[in-house]
């Protein structure tokens, strides 16, 4: 049995895990111990939530509307359909008709780098966060 060292999807706090895989199937998780910041501890999602890797309808590919049916695409063409929809909604409506929602699943990092494009790139303050205490 394989063990790697990661780190958990479920929020930003960045709890690390070792994935036990056997026959290239995720059969359990170990929390990391040390310099984890979790040391030693994961809580339900992080310890058992790792089933939707082996979902039968987990997306692996980006998909763009053609003629009102979702089709698979490449990574490309999807920044490419949402790079021209954005620029066009900013040209047509305005910047603040565009509004940047992020997730607690993302890194600090990755929240401040959305908020940074919104406020930058778009030139809208319409930013939230699905966290709430």
């Amino acid at each position: 049995m394989k063990k790697i060292l990661t780190t958990c999807p479920y929020c930003g706090t960045g709890c690390n895990f070792h994935l036990q895989v056997e026959n290239d199937q995720i059969v359990g998780i170990t929390p990391a111990k040390g310099n984890s910041v979790n040391n030693g501890s994961l809580c339900a999602k992080g310890h058992f939530g790792f089933d939707f890797v082996r979902h039968p309808h987990r997306l692996t590919s980006p998909l763009v509307r053609k003629n009102g049916v979702l089709v698979e695409t490449d990574w490309d063409e999807a920044f490419a359909v949402i790079s021209n929809r954005l620029k066009a909604f900013k040209k047509d409506f305005g910047p603040d008709s565009i509004a940047g929602f992020s997730s607690a699943r993302c890194t600090n990092e990755e929240n401040y780098l959305m908020q940074k494009f919104m406020r930058a790139a778009i030139g809208t303050n319409n930013v939230d966060h699905c966290a709430r205490l």
